[in-house]
């Protein structure tokens, strides 16, 4: 069972849901950074007394032409880590398990790296050691001899790495063609993740598709874990 996802900055569950489903988990970091517009790369939500708000890294898009994601550099003077980890201390100091989270996470971030994907590798392969251990380790598609885009290049990802079987997320129904992946002997499952609810500081009610920052500071290591173990819920 393959799983393909860009290296996503502090994801949210789900993120860590699918990478536990997985065989092997393929980060995608040879395709195009996108020029313009917003990505999970380099930003995510956080909650700020309860109003879902925006933790940002900035970028250096003082390029012409493309860049891959593997070439995206942090914009190189901007004081993001201070500013990210005083917006964390705002939004969490009261969280329960806040001392106990917040030094392991100020270390993360604040390692001098200078690519993002540098950035979100190193997080999350942290990451995944706090709260699904045991998960498979991560393959950097910028390793792999692989070509195409959309549905062509999820398929020569999965049978680069011997996958008999594709995990999708659950919001592929743009690009992608399922037909495609019987048509090459490749057996198609869906995520069909649900996150589980859990008390979130400032917040009455259940805000979802969060950082696994929010987790973490909430519920702690195990607690943020024991969301996520549970029997794997994916369709044929």
């Amino acid at each position: 069972m393959v799983a393909i996802h860009q290296p996503n900055f502090f994801p949210w569950l789900g993120y860590f849901d699918k990478l536990a489903r997985a065989d092997v988990f393929v980060v995608l970091d040879s395709v195009q950074f996108p020029k313009k517009q917003g990505t999970w790369m380099n930003r995510v939500r956080v909650l700020d007394n309860g109003v879902p708000r925006w933790l940002t890294v900035p970028v250096d898009r003082t390029y012409h032409g493309v860049r891959s994601v593997q070439e995206m550099r942090i914009a190189p003077d901007a004081p993001w880590r201070r500013e990210t980890i005083d917006l964390l201390r705002h939004c969490y100091a009261k969280a329960p398990f806040f001392d106990a989270v917040a030094p392991s996470v100020e270390d993360l971030i604040g390692r001098p790296h200078d690519f993002i994907a540098e950035l979100n590798l190193a997080s999350l392969a942290a990451l995944v050691e706090w709260v699904v251990p045991g998960a498979p380790g991560m393959v950097r598609s910028s390793e792999l001899n692989v070509n195409g885009a959309a549905t062509d290049l999820l398929i020569a990802t999965t049978k680069a790495v011997g996958g008999t079987a594709y995990l999708s997320g659950d919001g592929a129904d743009g690009y992608q063609e399922d037909g495609r992946f019987a048509e090459e002997g490749l057996e198609l499952q869906f995520q069909s993740f649900a996150p589980q609810p859990y008390p979130q500081i400032g917040s009455k009610e259940f805000v979802p598709g969060l950082s696994v920052l929010d987790a973490l500071f909430n519920l702690g290591f195990e607690g943020t874990a024991a969301l996520l173990d549970r029997p794997p819920r994916a369709r044929a």
